[in-house]
C-alpha cells in the first residue's frame, strides 16, 4: 500500500538533489530499463543503496505513467513522502495563521520562488489548486524553490473557491491585491486568520475569488511602475511582519 502524501518528482538533477537530502523521506527510486550508464545514475544508485531505498526498473511507457511527464523525466523518477502536505481540517484547527492562496499561478519558476519566500518569511501554509496552476513536481519549480518545497506546509485543493469559502466561515479574512484599493499592505491590520490571494501572472485574481474577498489592499508604486512580479509580491507579504 502506497503511503499518503506522496510527491513524485522527475528529472536527473532534481532526483539526485533529493536523494542527497537526508532530511527527506524517500519511498522509491524509479529507473527506466533503457537508461544508458552515467555517473549521475550510478550516484543515484549508490545513494539509494546507502539509504536502503527501493529501486524499481520499468519500461519507458510505465515510467512515463509514474512521472506523468515522459518527455522530460530523463528516465528517472522519485517518490518522496511529504510530511509538509497538510489538509483543510488541520488549517481549520489553527487559532491564527497567515496563509498564501495561489489563484492560477502558471509559471513554475514563479511558483518555486513564492514557496521559497513563504518558507523564509512569516507564512504558515500555502493553498494551491491541483488544476490550472504550475506543477509542484516540475524541475523548474523545485529548482526555483531551492528545496523549500519540501518544508513549507502545502494544501492542494480541487477547488480554491470552495476551500476559501469554508475557511471564511471560520472567520478567516480573504485578502486580495488590488491596485484600486484604498488601503495599502503596510496599513493593513491583519486579522488573526489572514489569507492573501495571489492571482494569475497576467489576469490577476479571478472574479470568482474576488467575489468572496472581504479585504483588498494595494502595494503603492513609484516612478510609473504599474505592477510587480507575483513572486516579488509574495515576498513583500511574507516578510511584512
Amino acid at each position: 500500500m502506497l503511503p499518503k502524501n506522496l510527491l513524485t518528482i522527475y528529472g536527473r538533477n532534481p532526483v539526485l538533489e533529493a536523494l542527497q537530502d537526508n532530511s527527506l523521506k524517500i519511498y522509491a527510486l524509479h529507473l527506466s530499463k533503457s537508461n544508458k550508464k552515467s555517473d549521475k545514475l550510478e550516484q543515484m544508485l549508490r545513494l539509494a543503496n546507502s539509504r536502503d531505498i527501493e529501486v524499481k526498473y520499468h519500461d519507458k511507457k510505465r515510467l512515463s505513467q509514474i512521472s506523468k511527464n515522459g518527455k522530460q523525466d530523463q528516465g528517472v523518477a522519485l517518490d518522496i513522502v511529504l510530511d509538509n502536505f497538510t489538509n483543510l481540517d488541520a488549517i481549520k484547527s489553527m487559532q491564527e495563521y497567515k496563509i498564501l492562496a495561489l489563484d492560477g499561478i502558471e509559471n513554475p519558476q514563479n511558483l518555486g520562488m513564492i514557496i521559497r519566500s513563504a518558507t523564509a518569511g512569516d507564512i504558515d501554509a500555502i493553498i494551491i489548486p491541483k488544476k490550472g496552476s504550475a506543477s509542484l513536481v516540475s524541475p523548474l519549480t523545485i529548482k526555483a524553490s531551492v528545496g523549500t518545497i519540501f518544508k513549507m506546509p502545502i494544501l492542494q485543493t480541487t477547488s480554491l473557491y470552495r476551500t476559501l469559502k469554508e475557511l471564511a466561515i471560520t472567520d478567516a479574512s480573504i485578502i486580495t491585491l488590488d491596485l484600486n484599493a484604498k488601503s495599502t499592505l503596510k496599513e493593513l491590520k491583519a486579522p488573526k486568520k489572514s489569507i492573501y490571494v495571489l492571482g494569475n501572472e497576467s489576469r490577476g485574481v479571478s472574479k470568482e475569488i474576488n467575489s468572496i474577498a472581504n479585504q483588498r489592499v494595494k502595494i503603492p508604486m513609484n516612478r510609473g511602475v504599474e505592477s510587480l512580479n507575483v513572486a516579488i509580491t509574495a515576498s513583500l507579504i511574507a516578510l511584512s511582519f
